[in-house]
């Protein structure tokens, strides 16, 4: 079935409290994706971010971020005032991390004192149904209070190991529950408004990076998981090698994954995380697909990715255990960047389709796998992505070469026309389902971009203005939606 859908991560949701959230303007947007006649609403990882604020740096892989959660939720359940609410307000039309992991967490001490005094049902259900991760990541967030945010492996050698003593317990029990509170009205928000965008006919891709953070709960809970040495500190970490864009490679600094272990229990750790994503979302993105074919490994004492080396990776053998469990599933696999033919042919194992991206095809090449005469139907074809700049500010950094060649394949009057057209071409490809970011639908620049890859500091604060999201805008997506049977 051919489908569209559109890319918006929670956090560039309107609304007055700092950042989007999964309260009253996350419904409006699947009302908004609803009457434009969209199958599919793509996000980005939901997890509570560490340094630098990227969603694919996270405390947890199964964890939601606070930021998330629906303020006016917590005032309906009367666990904070109205007086509290109106001070979380702000006109600021930008995400503000800093200011807002403070005041939010301020205002969840207070709410979580009520909570419980009374705590539901539902809450002791929410623990029995997620114990094997919430307990230990509720502790882990606590002892970096305790420890002044220091970074796990920084902590006393006993509680590094897990072994908290009675007095250390008692001191962080508050902290606790006070995360275990988060988690429950994360999921409590995040499952009412999944029911809601499946009876508006909207499903949600969700998005899974295909590595940890090194400080998280993931590591610490799990160290003889991952490639780290006696005192539990990585040996070699993740990256890219060295190319055309970056003579120095890309060093992401996650810890590896410790395969040889891994397979002895059937990767047991990894169907935990699969299986907790797909109970969330209605279609799974696997980023950076082809490290499970071979990922790229860097000496952890390294300052950059030059010294890096290929290792390979599980291939198909965590796929075959998650198809022991699942008959049908409905995932995407990030297969951008150096591929190999080894990759290619897992990919076709898998049977799970790729993705294209419209923003790379113009080099001249004819044979360039993202120029739509050159898809497949089993592809989900974007635009771009959260990485790329936004259509109109894209054509302000092509050559003069790459212009004439995109006038010449779409036959166009001018490079004006490049944006829209190229709207039109991933709608109207064999692709089976087209992923376009907001910003190309509303003829946004530059200062839109979601995310400048290997910068920090400037990413992830973009936010839509409510009143572009007009009338106009939803049946200009619906007539193109309808134009090409999606």
């Amino acid at each position: 079935m051919r489908a569209a859908g559109i890319l918006l991560p929670i956090s560039s949701l309107p609304g007055k409290y700092g950042i989007g959230t999964l309260g009253e303007e996350a419904f409006a947007f699947v009302d908004f994706l609803s009457d434009a006649k969209q199958t599919y609403w793509q996000i980005l990882p939901l997890g509570p971010t560490t340094y630098g604020d990227s969603p694919y740096q996270t405390y947890s892989t199964f964890a939601g971020s606070g930021l998330y959660l629906d303020l006016e939720h917590l005032y309906s359940e009367k666990l904070i005032t109205k007086k509290d609410l109106e001070f979380q307000q702000t006109t600021i039309d930008f995400v503000n991390y800093d200011n807002l992991k403070v005041s939010r967490m301020n205002l969840y001490k207070k709410a979580s004192i009520k909570f419980f005094k009374n705590p539901p049902q539902k809450y002791e259900e929410f623990l029995e149904k997620e114990n094997e991760w919430v307990i230990g990541y509720a502790k882990f967030r606590a002892l970096k209070t305790y420890f002044n945010e220091k970074s796990f492996n920084e902590w006393p050698d006993e509680v590094i190991k897990g072994n908290i003593s009675e007095e250390i317990a008692n001191n962080i029990k508050d902290d606790v529950n006070l995360h275990l509170f988060i988690q429950y009205m994360f999921y409590t928000n995040y499952e009412r408004l999944k029911n809601y965008a499946h009876q508006k006919g909207v499903q949600i891709i969700g998005d899974l990076p295909i590595y940890v953070a090194y400080d998280s709960s993931d590591v610490w809970q799990n160290p003889e998981e991952f490639q780290l040495d006696e005192n539990l500190k990585p040996t070699m970490v993740a990256g890219c090698p060295p190319d055309s864009f970056c003579e120095d490679g890309q060093l992401w600094g996650n810890p590896l994954y410790n395969y040889q272990e891994m397979k002895k229990n059937n990767y047991k750790w990894w169907m935990r995380r699969l299986n907790h994503c797909l109970k969330m979302f209605d279609v799974l993105r696997i980023d950076h697909f082809r490290g499970f074919e071979a990922y790229f490994a860097i000496p952890a004492t390294d300052k950059t990715a030059k010294n890096g080396h290929w290792e390979k990776g599980p291939n198909f053998d965590i796929f075959a255990e998650l198809f022991k469990e699942h008959k049908h599933l409905k995932m995407i696999m990030e297969d951008l960047g150096y591929l190999t033919p080894e990759v290619h042919r897992l990919l076709n194992r898998t049977g799970f389709p790729g993705m294209r991206v419209l923003e790379f095809a113009f080099d001249g090449r004819k044979d360039n796998n993202y120029l739509p005469h050159n898809y497949v139907e089993n592809t989900v074809v974007y635009t771009g992505t959260h990485d790329n700049l936004p259509l109109v500010g894209w054509v302000k950094t092509l050559s003069v070469d790459q212009i004439d060649q995109i006038i010449t394949y779409f036959n166009l009057d001018d490079e004006d026309e490049i944006p829209s057209a190229l709207v039109e071409a991933a709608l109207s490809s064999i692709a089976s389902t087209a992923i376009i970011p907001l910003q190309d639908y509303l003829g946004l620049d530059e200062s839109s971009r979601i995310n400048t890859p290997s910068t920090v500091g400037c990413n992830w604060k973009w936010r839509v203005n409510k009143e572009l999201l007009t009338f106009e805008i939803i049946e200009k997506i619906k007539k193109l939606t309808e134009k090409y049977f999606r």
